[in-house]
């Protein structure tokens, strides 16, 4: 007997009702046909909380135990569909940014602007990271000169993600980015950041990234000038800076340990 089987794109999103064949098997052909490009589907035990694998064989899927249950079952996709979405069809496509475009840009404010900076110098050093919907030098209404900030506003996500993880020179001085008003992105950042403790004087920026870039990609390497004997490193992965806090290392013969950068009423 036939029935209607939960299925959807990703983990935690609301699933759509594909019909089975009267065998109780699925046909890959019926998946598709909702999911352009699924090859498989996979779904999470109840019992250990792995993900789990559903058997193909001649083009159709079968019930794990003889029956779909009440489970949701997530389509799967080859990796490489994942990654070359140019040569995926429009529908494909549609479905593929169907997540991103949960997933908007949010206006950055940019802090400590040398007043002298324009918006055609904010646009020209910007547009390294990616194209620009918005670029604003916040002014003065009476005298007409800079406030010493800033709004850019990114195209892509992607773009904005990589400028908030780092710091940035402009015009000479250091400025911070991020999003305005926001407890939860400056969190994320900080999560991603870590306090290397008792540094000696002669360990340069390029030495702790070169150490550190064995773990996960570094963004950016801070060490304060006057020397301090502290300096921060940013990864662009949180989960890799967490498992680097409480460790002592050995850089240039010298033990430095590792903390959270997160002040601790980022905790809550």
């Amino acid at each position: 007997m036939n029935q209607y089987i939960q299925v959807a794109e990703e983990e935690g999103e609301e699933p759509m009702e594909v019909p089975s064949e009267d065998d109780g098997t699925l046909l890959l052909t019926t998946l598709a046909a909702q999911f352009p490009g699924s090859c498989g589907l996979k779904y999470r035990n109840p019992d250990t909380g792995s993900m789990r694998g559903i058997r193909l064989s001649d083009g159709r899927l079968y019930p794990p135990d003889g029956t779909w249950a009440r489970n949701v079952y997530i389509a799967v996709f080859p990796k490489d569909t994942r990654k070359k979405t140019e040569e995926l069809p429009d529908a494909s496509m549609s479905l593929l940014n169907r997540k991103k475009e949960k997933v908007k840009c949010s206006d950055l404010i940019v802090l400590g602007l040398p007043w002298k900076s324009t918006e055609d110098d904010l646009r020209k050093y910007f547009v390294q990271f990616g194209d620009l919907l918005m670029v604003q030098v916040k002014k003065d209404i009476k005298t007409g000169h800079s406030k010493g900030f800033g709004f850019v506003r990114f195209a892509d996500y992607d773009a904005q993600v990589q400028c908030i993880s780092q710091r940035h020179m402009i015009d000479g001085r250091w400025c911070d980015v991020r999003i305005p008003n926001s407890k939860e992105g400056n969190h994320n950042l900080m999560n991603r950041k870590v306090f290397v403790g008792r540094c000696t004087d002669d360990m340069t920026a390029e030495d702790l990234r070169s150490y550190f870039s064995k773990f996960g990609e570094v963004v950016d390497v801070f060490i304060p000038k006057p020397f301090r004997a502290f300096a921060f490193v940013t990864f662009s992965d949180s989960d890799t800076a967490q498992t680097l806090c409480g460790e002592d290392h050995i850089i240039k013969g010298a033990s430095v340990h590792i903390s959270s950068a997160a002040p601790k009423n980022n905790e809550k």
